[in-house]
């Protein structure tokens, strides 16, 4: 499993596949650069006017409800049903799913209009559209929600079997499941949960990963996921004690650097 993500992640930098991101103006320009770190080519259009036509062009398309306005709704409707026309791969990022009427219903209508191929979010949005009891405090997940792995474990697999996408649950352990394979990363660092946006710039790595990959599971979420956890821990070794501002800088370089070798070597992966 860690020879195959790691295979992938030279793949992207050799493809560059294009990611078309309708996303939250907060991390936009996080999710922008994590991109190009990974070595995927970023495009942010969230127009109605072009939104079909940059889905149609793109390798794989993440939608991010972060900050979820009137405007974009349309925009995030016909790029999704253009991308599922094209074949492409998308991403949804349900942030802060039962946090609000407004995003609830948002997140139910994007999953019954489009064809989500990998739901990634945070146990309490996930357990919220699992239809489970959530504490969302925000955007961020609720230690309330966060009971054990071996609950993210059931979670995530019956969810994935019943939407018939994959679904990443992410914390201090990542969850990954088809519905059929479940698997558990232990990579990262609890810094990484203290500047804004590595959930968002997961969900962009993703996007990236599977823009490259027909292996969605492995080649797509689990590579990203694993791409995001060792780089915290890098981040963290280099520039941790100096703070916040450089942790996210180090965040972004050790993304850069990573490479197939540090991947295989470095990564806590494990079926459940």
């Amino acid at each position: 499993m860690k020879e195959l993500c790691a295979e992938l992640l030279e793949q992207v930098r050799k493809k560059r596949p294009l990611v078309h991101h309708i996303t939250n103006y907060v991390t936009v320009n996080e999710c922008a650069n994590i991109t190009l770190a990974v070595g995927a080519s970023p495009i942010m259009a969230d127009a109605l006017e072009e939104a079909l036509d940059i889905s149609a062009l793109s390798s794989a398309l993440v939608l991010n409800i972060g900050t979820l306005n009137e405007r974009v709704v349309p925009s995030m409707l016909a790029a999704g049903v253009a991308a599922n026309r094209a074949g492409a791969p998308v991403v949804f990022d349900p942030v802060g799913a039962g946090a609000s009427r407004m995003r609830s219903e948002a997140a139910k209508m994007f999953l019954y209009e489009i064809k989500v191929d990998i739901l990634r979010g945070n146990i309490s949005e996930i357990r919220h559209i699992a239809g489970l009891d959530s504490k969302t405090q925000g955007v961020d997940a609720s230690e309330d929600d966060m009971r054990s792995i071996a609950d993210a474990v059931f979670i995530a697999k019956e969810l994935a079997a019943r939407l018939g996408c994959i679904v990443a649950i992410t914390g201090a352990t990542d969850v990954v499941s088809d519905g059929g394979r479940t698997l558990c990363i232990r990579n990262g660092h609890p810094m990484l949960g203290r500047i804004t946006g590595t959930g968002c710039m997961c969900s962009s790595l993703v996007g990236a990963l599977c823009g490259a990959s027909p292996d969605m599971l492995l080649g797509g979420s689990v590579a990203a996921l694993l791409t995001m956890g060792i780089a915290g821990e890098i981040a963290y070794k280099e520039a941790g004690v100096k703070g916040n501002g450089s942790f996210r800088t180090a965040l972004h370089d050790a993304v850069s650097r990573i490479d197939a070798r540090t991947l295989e070597s470095e990564a806590k992966l494990y079926e459940a």
